[in-house]
């Protein structure tokens, strides 16, 4: 692959500050979302654990201590946290009795799906303020950092083979 010449660097350059400093707005905007929810009972630590857990249904505590980066104590406590107010349930491990998987109760995914409504409206009315051209370019460059970012944690999660 050619090097990048210093225009294709300041692109790449501007595009990684704006997408930085987006990620940093949409974190306060998640937060607010999280705050005006009904009172959210869980913190932003356990929404992330959550969120895993959703997209992963009967998740293992061990790779769930992976994913988070976080030590298997901090998880647990907030699983114990998380289990107390209804949001979270372990199970025995089908084939191991020595490990648990993780699952969401019902309440603990109403919770999630009244978020990401919230969440959802916060940005669709920015969207929808967009010129049909922007709204366009924007849905296709989100696909395709989706993509990267999804291949580039495939690629270094733990028992992963990378391509060749």
């Amino acid at each position: 692959m050619p090097a990048p010449d210093s225009t294709s660097r300041r692109f790449t350059n501007e595009a990684t500050q704006s997408a930085g400093d987006m990620v940093e707005l949409l974190d306060v905007m998640w937060e607010h979302a999280r705050q005006s929810t009904v009172t959210s009972p869980a913190s932003a630590s356990q929404l992330r654990l959550m969120y895993l857990v959703d997209r992963s249904e009967g998740l293992r505590m061990r790779t769930l201590c992976n994913r988070l980066g976080t030590a298997p104590p901090s998880v647990t406590r907030m699983c114990d946290r998380l289990q107390a107010i209804g949001f979270l349930e372990r199970l025995p491990c089908p084939g191991n009795g020595r490990e648990v998987t993780l699952h969401l109760t019902s309440a603990g995914q109403a919770h999630l799906q009244r978020i990401r409504e919230h969440r959802e409206s916060m940005l669709r009315q920015a969207i929808d303020a967009l010129p049909q051209t922007d709204r366009r370019a924007l849905a296709r460059g989100l696909a395709g950092l989706h993509a990267q970012l999804t291949e580039d944690a495939d690629e270094h999660r733990p028992g992963a083979v990378a391509a060749a």
